[in-house]
């Protein structure tokens, strides 16, 4: 089964940062494309970012744009978010998983084929 396993969450103030990771397990990262997607309470799951499976292309939500960014690394089988600028708003359950190689541009949650358990991430004062 292919599921990553997501880690570096947790509570930071506004304006804050944290970096997540992603880590696979028994799979190559490296042969998809990966994206995170999150799900705060009451709302639906909103993509987030992907990246291709060189790394070479990445998408972002515009609600992230120019404060997350999105890396591989294939020698560690491991992609990670890091998250600037954390606002109240960014408030949520981060999922990893990998993506439809026709579909990763549009980075949607529907377009996520297998995903993590989540971590959690709290912006809060």
């Amino acid at each position: 089964q292919l599921q990553p396993v997501e880690s570096g969450g947790g509570l930071v103030q506004p304006g804050g940062s944290l970096r997540l990771s992603c880590a696979a397990s028994g799979f190559t990262l490296n042969a998809y494309a990966i994206g995170w997607f999150r799900q705060a309470p009451g709302k639906e799951r909103e993509g987030v970012s992907c990246i291709s499976t060189s790394g070479s292309a990445i998408n972002y939500a515009d609600s992230v744009k120019g404060r997350f960014t999105i890396s591989r690394d294939n020698a560690k089988n491991t992609v990670y978010l890091q998250m600037n600028s954390l606002k109240p708003e960014d408030t949520a359950v981060y999922y990893c998983g990998t993506v439809s190689l026709l579909l990763w541009r549009r980075c949607r949650p529907s377009d996520f084929r297998s995903w993590g358990p989540g971590t959690q991430v709290t912006v809060s004062s």
